[in-house]
Order: structure tokens, then sequence, then C-alpha cells
């Protein structure tokens, strides 16, 4: 059985944001019922040298939903100009990515099979390759580690939090017994 580039990429990131969603009410949640300030987790980060809870999730949005509209065009460049700076415009962005992938049909994401798309960092193309490629080969991994990583600063402040919530809904059927 083969698989469409729709179920591998849309999929697999529609289901990892509705877990990001539920990450973000989580941590919202915590920072109220601990009488914590909200920058005490917004401000979070593994290390030194990496970002903070807010570019993850401009980064999951960017890796998803912005990734599909940028190789629809043949030239993907990264945009960090809006950070969601607040629980609720971090929520939003999510919302943002799930509409828009919601909107793309097999026939639109499989129609980018085979085009150039290309990397274009600080004005300087880096690389480039078919979309499908581009996809699946550089956004999907970013996309799963800034969830991933989001989700380990927020154990790592102390959210309880397990696997099922950042695994969000599963594309499963629900076996009764």
């Amino acid at each position: 059985m083969a698989i469409s580039l729709h179920t591998a990429f849309v999929g697999s990131c529609r289901q990892i944001l509705t877990g990001l969603d539920g990450l973000v009410s989580k941590a919202e949640t915590h920072v109220r019922d601990n009488d914590l300030d909200d920058g005490e987790l917004l401000q979070a980060k593994l290390a030194d040298d990496m970002w903070d809870l807010p570019w993850h999730v401009r980064a999951c949005w960017m890796h998803s939903a912005y990734a599909l509209r940028q190789a629809a065009g043949g030239e993907f460049t990264p945009d960090f100009t809006e950070l969601p700076m607040d629980w609720g415009a971090m929520q939003a962005m999510i919302t943002d990515a799930q509409d828009t992938l919601g909107q793309v049909s097999e026939g639109e994401l499989a129609q980018l099979a085979g085009r150039n798309v290309k990397f274009v960092l600080g004005g300087k193309p880096r690389f480039e390759g078919p979309a499908e490629e581009f996809l699946m080969s550089f956004n999907l991994p970013n996309f799963y580690f800034h969830a991933t990583t989001f989700y380990d600063i927020l154990r790592m402040k102390g959210v309880s939090l397990g696997k099922r919530d950042y695994l969000g809904a599963l594309r499963l059927s629900q076996i009764e017994g």
C-alpha cells in the first residue's frame, strides 16, 4: 500500500498540532494553578543557546502550514517576524496552521510532487530539491524537533504531561473491550 504525501505530511502535522494545542492549554493551567508568572514558562529554554517556547510554536507553524504555502511558490524562506508571545497567540498560531492544513486537498499536494523548492536564507539559496523531499526530509523533521522541544521544556518546568499529551488525536479506530 502506497501512502500519499498528504497523509504523510498533512496528517502527521495535524495530529501533532492537536497535541501542541493541548500542551499550550496545560502550560497555561499549570501557571495559573501554581501562581506562577507566565514568563517563567514562556521564557524557558532547554539550553542557553536554544529558543524559548514562543519560538517553537512559530517553528511548528512555519514547518507545517507556512512550508506548504512556500513550497507551492518554489521557494522557502524562514519567517520569524511574528512570535506568539502569550498563550492565546500560541493557540491562534496553532489554529491557523490547522486551518491551513485542513484546506489542502490530496490533489493539490500531489501536484507539488516533482516541483523544485529552494531553501533561501539571508537572501542566498542554500539547498533545493523536489517538494515532496523538501517537506518530508527538511520540514517534517524540523516540525517534530520543535514540537518535541516545546514538550520537553514544559516537562522540565514541572508541567504534568505524558506521551499521550504530545501525540494528540491518533488517526486510529478505538477498539471497545
